[in-house]
Protein backbone atom coordinates (compact mmCIF):
# COMPACT_ATOMS: atom_id res chain seq x y z
CA UNK A 1 0.00 0.00 0.00
CA UNK A 2 2.76 2.72 0.89
CA UNK A 3 3.99 1.77 -2.32
CA UNK A 4 1.25 2.51 -4.35
CA UNK A 5 0.78 5.79 -2.76
CA UNK A 6 4.21 6.39 -3.37
CA UNK A 7 3.42 5.71 -7.39
CA UNK A 8 0.57 7.99 -7.29
CA UNK A 9 1.85 10.81 -6.06
CA UNK A 10 5.18 10.44 -8.03
CA UNK A 11 2.82 9.94 -10.97
CA UNK A 12 1.20 13.17 -10.33
CA UNK A 13 4.35 15.00 -9.84
CA UNK A 14 5.64 13.68 -13.34
CA UNK A 15 2.56 15.24 -14.36
CA UNK A 16 2.88 18.28 -12.87
CA UNK A 17 7.14 18.42 -14.41
CA UNK A 18 5.58 17.71 -17.30
CA UNK A 19 3.14 20.85 -17.46
CA UNK A 20 6.24 23.05 -16.28
CA UNK A 21 8.51 21.90 -18.69
CA UNK A 22 6.08 22.53 -21.59
CA UNK A 23 4.75 25.71 -20.11
CA UNK A 24 8.38 27.40 -18.99
CA UNK A 25 11.28 28.83 -21.44
CA UNK A 26 12.57 31.87 -23.40
CA UNK A 27 8.98 32.26 -24.48
CA UNK A 28 5.81 32.23 -22.14
CA UNK A 29 3.00 30.35 -23.76
CA UNK A 30 -0.11 30.08 -21.75
CA UNK A 31 -1.69 27.71 -20.40
CA UNK A 32 -4.61 27.37 -23.37
CA UNK A 33 -1.98 27.74 -26.09
CA UNK A 34 0.22 24.70 -24.83
CA UNK A 35 -2.84 22.43 -24.31
CA UNK A 36 -4.34 23.41 -27.92
CA UNK A 37 -0.68 22.62 -29.41
CA UNK A 38 -1.39 19.25 -27.65
CA UNK A 39 -4.43 18.49 -29.49
CA UNK A 40 -3.18 19.92 -32.58
CA UNK A 41 -4.71 23.44 -32.39
CA UNK A 42 -3.62 26.74 -31.47
CA UNK A 43 -0.88 29.17 -33.26
CA UNK A 44 1.58 27.56 -35.91
CA UNK A 45 4.36 29.48 -33.79
CA UNK A 46 3.68 27.71 -30.39
CA UNK A 47 2.88 24.47 -31.68
CA UNK A 48 6.29 24.28 -33.07
CA UNK A 49 7.80 25.58 -30.01
CA UNK A 50 5.93 23.25 -27.94
CA UNK A 51 5.91 19.68 -29.89
CA UNK A 52 9.12 20.06 -31.34
CA UNK A 53 11.50 21.81 -28.85
CA UNK A 54 9.66 21.57 -25.21
CA UNK A 55 7.94 18.05 -25.39
CA UNK A 56 10.66 16.21 -26.94
CA UNK A 57 12.77 17.77 -24.31
CA UNK A 58 10.89 16.78 -21.42
CA UNK A 59 10.83 12.96 -22.84
CA UNK A 60 14.36 12.51 -23.27
CA UNK A 61 14.67 13.94 -19.79
CA UNK A 62 11.96 11.32 -18.57
CA UNK A 63 13.90 8.24 -20.55
CA UNK A 64 17.61 9.53 -19.20
CA UNK A 65 16.49 10.49 -15.76
CA UNK A 66 15.00 7.21 -15.38
CA UNK A 67 17.65 5.51 -16.92
CA UNK A 68 20.74 6.76 -14.48
CA UNK A 69 18.28 6.30 -11.42
CA UNK A 70 17.39 2.61 -12.31
CA UNK A 71 21.36 2.17 -13.14
CA UNK A 72 21.98 3.50 -9.42
CA UNK A 73 19.81 1.10 -8.23
CA UNK A 74 21.12 -1.99 -9.79
CA UNK A 75 25.20 -0.33 -9.01
CA UNK A 76 23.82 0.04 -5.35
CA UNK A 77 22.29 -3.57 -4.69
CA UNK A 78 24.77 -5.30 -6.10
CA UNK A 79 27.62 -3.61 -4.26
CA UNK A 80 25.38 -3.26 -0.78
CA UNK A 81 26.27 0.16 -0.59
CA UNK A 82 24.08 3.32 -0.76
CA UNK A 83 27.08 5.89 -1.64
CA UNK A 84 27.30 3.09 -5.36
CA UNK A 85 26.28 5.10 -8.31
CA UNK A 86 26.97 5.33 -12.02
CA UNK A 87 28.97 8.80 -11.99
CA UNK A 88 31.26 8.53 -8.67
CA UNK A 89 32.20 4.44 -10.04
CA UNK A 90 33.38 6.52 -12.95
CA UNK A 91 31.03 4.63 -15.60
CA UNK A 92 29.54 8.21 -16.55
CA UNK A 93 33.14 9.24 -17.29
CA UNK A 94 33.71 6.07 -19.24
CA UNK A 95 30.88 6.47 -21.86
CA UNK A 96 32.22 9.98 -22.02
CA UNK A 97 35.11 9.06 -23.04
CA UNK A 98 33.77 7.07 -25.56
CA UNK A 99 31.14 9.42 -26.81
CA UNK A 100 33.83 12.38 -26.67
CA UNK A 101 35.97 9.91 -29.04
CA UNK A 102 33.96 9.65 -31.74
CA UNK A 103 32.93 13.25 -31.73
CA UNK A 104 36.17 15.00 -31.86
CA UNK A 105 37.52 12.49 -34.06
CA UNK A 106 34.59 12.69 -36.98
CA UNK A 107 33.71 9.31 -36.79
CA UNK A 108 29.95 9.51 -35.78
CA UNK A 109 27.90 12.49 -35.07
CA UNK A 110 25.94 13.92 -32.14
CA UNK A 111 22.89 12.59 -33.47
CA UNK A 112 24.49 8.87 -34.70
CA UNK A 113 23.28 5.76 -33.32
CA UNK A 114 27.07 4.89 -33.18
CA UNK A 115 27.49 7.44 -30.44
CA UNK A 116 25.75 4.99 -27.62
CA UNK A 117 27.72 1.93 -28.73
CA UNK A 118 30.61 4.04 -28.54
CA UNK A 119 29.42 5.08 -25.07
CA UNK A 120 28.80 1.72 -24.20
CA UNK A 121 32.16 0.64 -24.74
CA UNK A 122 33.70 2.91 -22.58
CA UNK A 123 31.01 2.31 -19.95
CA UNK A 124 32.01 -1.29 -19.61
CA UNK A 125 35.61 -0.46 -19.85
CA UNK A 126 35.12 1.77 -17.18
CA UNK A 127 33.58 -1.21 -14.54
CA UNK A 128 36.44 -3.71 -15.73
CA UNK A 129 39.00 -0.68 -14.77
CA UNK A 130 37.20 0.22 -11.11
CA UNK A 131 37.31 -3.36 -10.21
CA UNK A 132 40.80 -4.54 -11.18
CA UNK A 133 41.88 -1.28 -9.48
CA UNK A 134 39.77 -2.31 -6.27
CA UNK A 135 40.69 -5.76 -6.29
CA UNK A 136 44.64 -5.15 -7.00
CA UNK A 137 45.61 -6.49 -3.89
CA UNK A 138 43.67 -10.15 -4.21
CA UNK A 139 41.78 -9.17 -0.89
CA UNK A 140 38.06 -8.82 -0.19
CA UNK A 141 36.67 -5.77 -1.92
CA UNK A 142 36.35 -2.98 0.43
CA UNK A 143 33.97 -0.12 -0.78
CA UNK A 144 36.10 2.51 0.35
CA UNK A 145 38.95 1.52 -1.92
CA UNK A 146 36.04 0.84 -4.95
CA UNK A 147 35.18 4.46 -4.51
CA UNK A 148 38.42 5.51 -4.32
CA UNK A 149 38.78 3.29 -7.45
CA UNK A 150 36.09 4.82 -8.82
CA UNK A 151 37.29 8.71 -8.41
CA UNK A 152 40.68 8.05 -9.58
CA UNK A 153 39.59 6.61 -12.75
CA UNK A 154 37.65 9.17 -13.34
CA UNK A 155 40.06 11.81 -13.09
CA UNK A 156 41.81 9.29 -15.55
CA UNK A 157 39.43 9.66 -18.07
CA UNK A 158 39.08 13.23 -17.63
CA UNK A 159 42.42 13.49 -18.46
CA UNK A 160 42.15 11.47 -21.76
CA UNK A 161 38.86 13.53 -22.54
CA UNK A 162 40.91 17.04 -22.18
CA UNK A 163 43.84 15.69 -24.24
CA UNK A 164 41.25 14.44 -27.33
CA UNK A 165 39.55 18.33 -26.76
CA UNK A 166 43.57 19.73 -27.01
CA UNK A 167 43.49 18.11 -30.51
CA UNK A 168 40.39 18.52 -31.55
CA UNK A 169 39.29 21.88 -34.13
CA UNK A 170 37.87 24.29 -32.00
CA UNK A 171 34.53 24.14 -33.03
CA UNK A 172 34.21 20.60 -31.84
CA UNK A 173 35.93 21.74 -28.37
CA UNK A 174 33.30 23.75 -27.44
CA UNK A 175 30.11 21.63 -28.75
CA UNK A 176 32.03 18.49 -26.53
CA UNK A 177 32.91 20.91 -23.67
CA UNK A 178 29.16 21.93 -23.54
CA UNK A 179 27.89 18.30 -24.17
CA UNK A 180 30.07 17.01 -21.25
CA UNK A 181 28.69 19.33 -19.02
CA UNK A 182 25.11 17.95 -19.24
CA UNK A 183 22.27 19.19 -21.35
CA UNK A 184 18.78 18.41 -22.79
CA UNK A 185 18.91 21.34 -24.85
CA UNK A 186 19.63 19.85 -28.19
CA UNK A 187 16.87 17.08 -27.88
CA UNK A 188 15.22 15.79 -31.16
CA UNK A 189 12.34 13.37 -31.59
CA UNK A 190 15.62 11.90 -33.42
CA UNK A 191 17.39 11.59 -29.61
CA UNK A 192 14.39 10.46 -28.13
CA UNK A 193 14.41 7.51 -30.60
CA UNK A 194 17.94 6.96 -29.57
CA UNK A 195 17.40 6.85 -26.29
CA UNK A 196 14.27 4.72 -26.07
CA UNK A 197 15.41 1.95 -28.22
CA UNK A 198 18.57 1.61 -25.73
CA UNK A 199 16.72 2.35 -22.72
CA UNK A 200 13.01 0.72 -22.60
CA UNK A 201 14.46 -2.66 -23.20
CA UNK A 202 17.45 -2.32 -20.76
CA UNK A 203 14.66 -1.07 -18.31
CA UNK A 204 12.01 -3.84 -18.64
CA UNK A 205 15.04 -6.41 -18.48
CA UNK A 206 16.19 -5.31 -15.20
CA UNK A 207 12.55 -4.80 -13.57
CA UNK A 208 12.75 -8.65 -14.59
CA UNK A 209 15.58 -8.90 -11.79
CA UNK A 210 14.16 -8.25 -8.89
CA UNK A 211 13.42 -11.35 -6.94
CA UNK A 212 17.19 -12.38 -7.67
CA UNK A 213 18.66 -8.99 -6.36
CA UNK A 214 16.25 -9.36 -3.65
CA UNK A 215 18.08 -12.94 -2.68
CA UNK A 216 21.40 -11.16 -3.51
CA UNK A 217 20.51 -8.87 -0.71
CA UNK A 218 20.23 -11.54 1.90
CA UNK A 219 23.59 -13.11 1.13
CA UNK A 220 25.45 -14.71 -2.44
CA UNK A 221 25.74 -18.30 -1.19
CA UNK A 222 21.86 -18.17 0.29
CA UNK A 223 20.83 -16.81 -3.12
CA UNK A 224 22.79 -20.11 -4.47
CA UNK A 225 21.08 -22.30 -2.57
CA UNK A 226 17.68 -20.91 -3.55
CA UNK A 227 18.61 -21.51 -6.80
CA UNK A 228 19.57 -18.15 -8.29
CA UNK A 229 22.56 -17.99 -10.58
CA UNK A 230 24.51 -15.60 -8.80
CA UNK A 231 27.02 -14.97 -11.00
CA UNK A 232 24.94 -14.27 -14.28
CA UNK A 233 22.68 -12.13 -12.61
CA UNK A 234 25.71 -10.27 -11.40
CA UNK A 235 27.13 -9.57 -14.96
CA UNK A 236 24.13 -9.36 -16.56
CA UNK A 237 22.18 -6.92 -14.25
CA UNK A 238 26.19 -5.16 -14.17
CA UNK A 239 26.48 -4.66 -18.16
CA UNK A 240 22.55 -3.90 -18.44
CA UNK A 241 23.03 -1.11 -16.14
CA UNK A 242 26.09 0.24 -17.87
CA UNK A 243 24.42 0.38 -20.80
CA UNK A 244 21.35 2.77 -19.34
CA UNK A 245 24.04 4.68 -18.20
CA UNK A 246 25.78 4.89 -21.73
CA UNK A 247 22.54 5.53 -23.26
CA UNK A 248 22.35 8.51 -21.23
CA UNK A 249 25.53 10.11 -21.70
CA UNK A 250 25.27 9.37 -25.33
CA UNK A 251 22.19 11.81 -25.60
CA UNK A 252 22.40 14.38 -22.80
CA UNK A 253 26.03 13.77 -21.83
CA UNK A 254 27.68 13.45 -18.09
CA UNK A 255 24.39 14.00 -15.96
CA UNK A 256 25.82 13.04 -12.09
CA UNK A 257 23.76 12.14 -8.70
CA UNK A 258 21.21 11.69 -10.20
CA UNK A 259 21.76 7.75 -9.50
CA UNK A 260 22.62 8.43 -6.25
CA UNK A 261 19.75 10.75 -4.64
CA UNK A 262 16.63 9.08 -6.16
CA UNK A 263 17.36 5.32 -5.29
CA UNK A 264 18.30 6.70 -1.50
CA UNK A 265 14.91 8.67 -1.30
CA UNK A 266 12.70 6.11 -2.78
CA UNK A 267 14.35 3.65 -0.43
CA UNK A 268 13.80 5.47 2.55
CA UNK A 269 9.86 6.12 1.30
CA UNK A 270 9.07 2.39 -0.02
CA UNK A 271 11.47 0.14 1.30
CA UNK A 272 14.77 -1.85 0.20
CA UNK A 273 12.13 -4.89 -1.64
CA UNK A 274 13.38 -4.71 -5.05
CA UNK A 275 10.17 -4.83 -6.83
CA UNK A 276 9.01 -1.80 -5.71
CA UNK A 277 12.28 0.00 -5.17
CA UNK A 278 13.36 -0.54 -9.33
CA UNK A 279 10.09 0.60 -11.18
CA UNK A 280 9.70 3.33 -8.28
CA UNK A 281 13.35 4.56 -9.02
CA UNK A 282 12.92 4.88 -12.46
CA UNK A 283 9.70 6.92 -11.98
CA UNK A 284 11.62 8.91 -9.61
CA UNK A 285 14.08 9.86 -11.42
CA UNK A 286 11.61 10.32 -14.82
CA UNK A 287 10.70 13.29 -12.38
CA UNK A 288 13.71 14.62 -10.98
CA UNK A 289 16.05 14.72 -14.01
CA UNK A 290 13.17 17.37 -16.23
CA UNK A 291 12.72 18.92 -13.02
CA UNK A 292 16.33 19.94 -12.81
CA UNK A 293 15.72 21.02 -16.36
CA UNK A 294 13.67 23.24 -15.47
CA UNK A 295 15.11 24.75 -12.71
CA UNK A 296 18.45 24.79 -15.16
CA UNK A 297 16.62 27.43 -17.42
CA UNK A 298 14.65 29.90 -15.28
CA UNK A 299 17.67 29.97 -12.04
CA UNK A 300 19.63 32.52 -14.68
CA UNK A 301 16.56 33.34 -17.29
CA UNK A 302 17.24 33.93 -19.91
CA UNK A 303 20.62 32.11 -19.01
CA UNK A 304 20.47 28.89 -19.76
CA UNK A 305 23.02 26.60 -17.35
CA UNK A 306 23.84 22.82 -17.77
CA UNK A 307 21.59 20.25 -16.17
CA UNK A 308 24.61 18.77 -15.00
CA UNK A 309 25.56 21.93 -12.51
CA UNK A 310 22.35 21.76 -11.04
CA UNK A 311 22.27 18.17 -10.18
CA UNK A 312 25.74 18.28 -8.73
CA UNK A 313 24.64 21.08 -6.55
CA UNK A 314 21.56 18.87 -5.15
CA UNK A 315 23.80 15.46 -4.78
CA UNK A 316 27.23 16.53 -3.70
CA UNK A 317 25.79 17.70 -0.17
CA UNK A 318 23.91 14.66 -0.23
CA UNK A 319 26.97 12.32 -0.92
CA UNK A 320 28.34 13.88 1.61
CA UNK A 321 25.72 13.49 4.51
CA UNK A 322 25.78 9.50 2.97
CA UNK A 323 29.54 8.86 3.58
CA UNK A 324 29.47 10.63 6.52
CA UNK A 325 26.60 8.28 7.98
CA UNK A 326 28.48 5.03 6.43
CA UNK A 327 31.84 6.11 8.17
CA UNK A 328 30.14 6.29 11.36
CA UNK A 329 28.18 3.31 11.51
CA UNK A 330 31.66 1.44 10.36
Amino acid sequence: MRRRRLALVMGGALAGTAVLALWTGSVRIPPAEVWAALTSGGQPAFRDIVLELRLPRFALGVLVGGGLALAGTIFQALLRNPLAEPYILGVSGGASVGAVSVIAFGLASEASWALPLAAFAGALFAIWLVFRVATATGQAMDVRVLLLAGVVVAALFSAYVALVLALAPARTVQSAVLWSLGSLAGASWRSVAIAAVYTVPAALFLLTQARALNALAIGEETAYYLGTDVEGVKRATLVVAALLTAAGVAVAGVIGFVGLVVPHVVRLSAGSDHRGLLPLSFLGGAVFLPLADVLARVILAPTEIPIGVVTAFVGVPFFLVLLRRSMARQ
